[in-house]
This record gives C-alpha cells, structure tokens and sequence, in this order.
C-alpha cells in the first residue's frame, strides 16, 4: 500500500513538472534619426534549468547563454557586420541572462555582457505555455561605446549617422 501511495504520488509530481522547451532571444536596434527599428534574434542560445512544479520557480532557475556570432538579422551582409563591427570590436562572444524577482507583470534580467553585469527590469506576460518578456538595455551601460561606434562609421551612410544606443531585447521561453 505504502509502495502504491509513493508511486502514485511520484507521479503525480512528475506529470505537473515544467521544463522550459525552447527559448528564443530577440532584439530591436534603431538607426536613423527617425529611429528606425532593425530587429533579429541569436541562433544559438543554451538555456540550463532545471524541471520546477510552477512558472516562477522555472524562470528563476534558468539561465540562458547567447553565442553573439549567431546574431540573425534576416540579412547576412548585416550580420557579418554586427559581428565584426559591433561584438568583436570589444571581443563580447557571449551574453549571459537569468531571471529573478518575478512578480505578477514584472521581471529582472539579470545581464551579463563585457565584464559588466545589470539588472534590467523588464515587462512580460505567458500566452499558451510561452513567456514574452521585453525589456530596453542601454549600450553605455555595459561600456559598449567602442563598439556602437565603430558599427555607426561602417553603417553611416544607411544609418544616415545616426546608431542609437538603447536596445529593445525580448525573451520568448516555451515551457511545457
């Protein structure tokens, strides 16, 4: 009886578990001084978590590193650019992110990016098992100058001179 009460629940537990499926890492610079959006998202993002019986506790576990050579803007010459330009000019070859203090709308992402780590706080909601949380993290913060200069110079002609410094970023986890 004991044996049959501990298996049932054991599984019971393991059917309510979460695990985050895919996660995908988006983001929105601007260009031009009608701050024209250029979005895309990193290819490779390894997400390390662990199975949790509810959403917050999954978030908070998890921690997503993003290859910064897989940046996908949809336009290759653009991408080779970004790389060359902008995150090899200060040899950033990995993002890392973790979420915490989730509350009802609201998260933290914390942001580690150039030897330089940030709390951002950013908006989220969960529609059909997938988390969308957006943010805006601000190049000067994490001493990305060098670079959103030399990426201006290449760029100024399409940028009309003009790279803005803040970024939109946005997660997308699936969880099942």
């Amino acid at each position: 009886m004991k044996k049959t009460l501990l298996a049932m629940l054991f599984l019971a537990a393991s059917l309510s578990a979460l695990e985050i499926q895919h996660t995908t890492v988006k983001f929105t610079a601007f260009k031009t001084y009608a701050k024209k959006g250029v979005s895309g998202v990193f290819d490779k993002v390894k997400v390390q978590s662990k199975q949790e019986n509810d959403v917050q506790a999954l978030l908070s576990n998890a921690v997503a590193n993003i290859d910064t050579s897989s940046v996908n803007s949809g336009n290759k010459g653009r991408d080779i650019k970004l790389v060359s330009k902008f995150f090899d000019v200060q040899n950033v070859k990995n993002i890392q992110a973790k979420l915490s203090h989730i509350e009802k709308n609201s998260l933290i992402a914390t942001i580690s990016m150039n030897g330089k780590t940030l709390d951002i706080p950013m908006s989220y909601s969960v529609t059909n098992g997938t988390i969308n949380a957006k943010g805006t993290i601000d190049l000067a913060d994490f001493g990305m100058i060098p670079s959103l200069k030399s990426l201006n110079k290449a760029c100024y002609a399409l940028h009309q001179g003009k790279t803005w410094q803040d970024v939109d970023i946005y997660f997308n986890i699936a969880y099942k």
